[in-house]
């Protein structure tokens, strides 16, 4: 595992960062030191992986029992579309009542589900289903369209180097964890990465961040608890522009939205990668909870207002989660859905397909669940 330390500094401004602290007593004569001078004529010094730290194994590919539809078959939506479509019901408007009340339920959103509705409710006065199932697929079809403008990978731009993936979101939305499931996925895919500790508030951000990168054979770039945020991504941007990394993925502390202090240190955090890198973050990738409903609504339009949000990742889709918010997110904001996350495995952070979504959503057919 690989760290880089430092002292904390005593007041947290936009300066560039103190010197570093002098490497630990046990480390080895012949460990590497990076080329990542500071202003004031000091450097880092990195502590080079133990041989225990392998290259990650490549990614699994999806099995059938992995497809996205056995993964969200225990979301709310899923499990009540299926319910109301496997009696074959009639084609009136009772049925369309009952597919805005569960649409509702599921967390689309009142403006997404009334439109919606409508749409499908003046498609049956004009005769244009023969039946249920041939409305089913037309909701299909609606849902699909509002999700694929915000489907869009993340494309990694190679002039770019480093290319900054700032990671944002409230408390518990498993950012830490998407961190190193990203970090698994662009290793796999033959580029040389580095990490940011910079959630420094929670105790054990920062030693699961070092577990992820010893795990995937990862750089990590951390200082102490408590230190400032900014500081540790100024270092590992030095870091990584001095030893040609590809990508810089750096976390940040979880925050509620209405915390205007803490929210305020994001734009911190981007003020002070530009002395470095005039472009960067080149990604502020912002991790929603699936199940947290219309409130991730606020917390993306507040988080947006002090850094904007360049890219989704909704975490949480399997299990328990409605599954409706990322239609509400897509339907309020238009920011691009990088990647979704239905299971707890490395290879199920998965890149959004939007027919994959809406199809392990939505019933074959009549009948079928």
């Amino acid at each position: 595992m690989v760290s880089w330390f430092r002292r904390k500094k005593p007041d947290a401004q936009d300066s560039t960062p103190e010197a570093a602290q002098p490497p630990a007593p046990n480390v080895d004569p012949g460990t590497p030191v990076a080329d990542a001078a500071r202003q004031d004529g000091t450097a880092t010094t990195e502590v080079a992986p133990p041989a225990s730290a392998a290259p990650a194994a490549a990614v699994e590919a999806p099995s059938k029992a992995g497809s996205w539809r056995d993964r969200l078959r225990g979301s709310a939506f899923a499990r009540t579309f299926s319910g109301l479509f496997s009696r074959n019901p009639k084609l009136d408007d009772a049925l369309l009542d009952e597919i805005e009340t569960a649409l509702l339920t599921a967390d689309v959103g009142v403006t997404a589900s009334t439109q919606l509705v409508e749409s499908l409710r003046k498609r049956m006065k004009a005769r244009e289903f023969a039946d249920a199932n041939a409305l089913l697929q037309a909701l299909r079809a609606d849902l699909v369209a509002l999700l694929v403008p915000v489907a869009k990978p993340l494309q990694i731009d190679a002039s770019k180097k480093p290319f900054v993936l700032l990671t944002i979101g409230v408390n518990g939305v498993g950012k830490t964890t998407t961190i190193g499931k990203l970090a698994r996925r662009y290793k796999d895919e033959g580029r040389h990465l580095m990490l940011a500790a910079g959630d420094t508030f929670r105790a054990a951000a920062v030693a699961q961040l070092q577990q992820w990168g010893e795990r995937n054979g990862v750089a990590v770039v951390a200082q102490g608890q408590n230190a400032d945020a900014a500081s540790v991504a100024f270092d590992a941007l030095q870091a990584a522009k001095s030893r040609g990394i590809d990508v810089l993925i750096a976390d940040t502390a979880g925050r509620l939205h209405t915390q205007g202090g803490l929210m305020d240190e994001l734009a911190k955090v981007a003020r002070v990668l530009r002395k470095l890198d005039a472009d960067a973050p080149h990604e502020v990738l912002m991790v929603i909870d699936g199940t947290t409903g219309q409130n991730a609504i606020n917390q993306v339009r507040k988080f947006n207002e002090k850094i904007p949000v360049t890219g989704l990742v909704v975490t949480k889709l399997d299990g328990t989660a409605k599954g409706g918010v990322v239609f509400a997110l897509a339907r309020e904001f238009g920011i691009p859905i990088r990647y979704a996350g239905i299971g707890e495995r490395p290879e199920d952070l998965r890149v959004f397909d939007a027919e994959a979504f809406v199809d392990a959503l939505l019933p074959a057919g009549l009948g079928q669940a």
